[in-house]
Formats: structure tokens, sequence, C-alpha cells
């Protein structure tokens, strides 16, 4: 399942997107490890980084929501009630608007390719009995999203 960053800022109200525009959320590599095992990670186990809540994508110049429920913690600046009330917003934006998603339905050779600056993906646990594999390859040479 894929979603599409580009079109979910778009789909965000002017004022919206002009309040998030200035933000900068925590991405922490620490969160998967919570919602797994119920309690906090080691100390300096898990990486964490900062970007753009609104990023520009380096090769087609759109902006992008670039906020993720896997690892993005809260944002800096906003109380904590203030920060996970709008992530819990845009996350829900994210996961139940149906013009966001494309779906690949798994079948012998399927081979998809995706844009990791611009494209949340999740895998759907729908090609029972087969087995899944995949092989990851990252392009080098651009630096991490960053705000407009």
């Amino acid at each position: 399942l894929f979603a599409d960053m580009y079109l979910a800022y778009e789909l965000l109200s002017p004022a919206m997107q002009q309040f998030l525009e200035g933000l900068t959320a925590v991405h922490d590599g620490g969160v998967p490890y919570v919602g797994a095992y119920g309690s906090t990670p080691p100390e300096g186990g898990y990486p964490r980084s900062e970007h753009s809540v609104i990023t520009v994508h380096p090769v087609t110049g759109k902006k992008v929501l670039y906020v993720n429920s896997g690892f993005t913690s809260h944002i800096k600046g906003l109380r904590r009630w203030e920060s996970q009330a709008l992530l819990d917003a845009l996350f829900a934006h994210i996961a139940t608007t149906p013009r966001l998603h494309c779906r690949v339905q798994w079948e012998p050779n399927t081979l998809t390719l995706w844009d990791n600056r611009c494209t949340q993906h999740h895998a759907v646990w729908d090609y029972q009995p087969h087995s899944r594999y995949g092989e990851r390859v990252s392009v080098l040479g651009t630096e991490p999203p960053a705000g407009p």
C-alpha cells in the first residue's frame, strides 16, 4: 500500500499548509521499539533526526508532507498535547484519504519502485501462502529533505 505525500500536502487547507510550513518534526528510530515492546528503548541505540514537516522534493520542486506514524515522535516548539493532536490529525489524513492510496496486488514476479522522498509505503499481508522477498536499493547523492 502506497500513499502519495505530494497529494497529502495539496489536499490540506491553505491555512493548514501555512501553519505547517515553519514546523520541524523529530523522527525517532525508537518509536517502533516502544510500539513493539511497550518500553523505552536503550539510550543512543536508535537514530533520531529532524526534518521540516513540509519539505520540498529536490528534483521536482514540489512540496511534500513529511511525517509518518512509524517514526515521527513530535513537533518541536509545540506542547506535547498540541504536537500529538496535530500529528494524530495528519496521520489520520494519510491513513484514511483514499485518493492518496495505491494498492499493489502481489503476484509472482511483481516489481515495485517508489521514491521515499514523496511516498509512504506499508506491506499488506495478502500473499499467503507465499513468502515475501525483497531487495532494497537506496539512491545516494541528495541531502535529506529540507524545508522550503
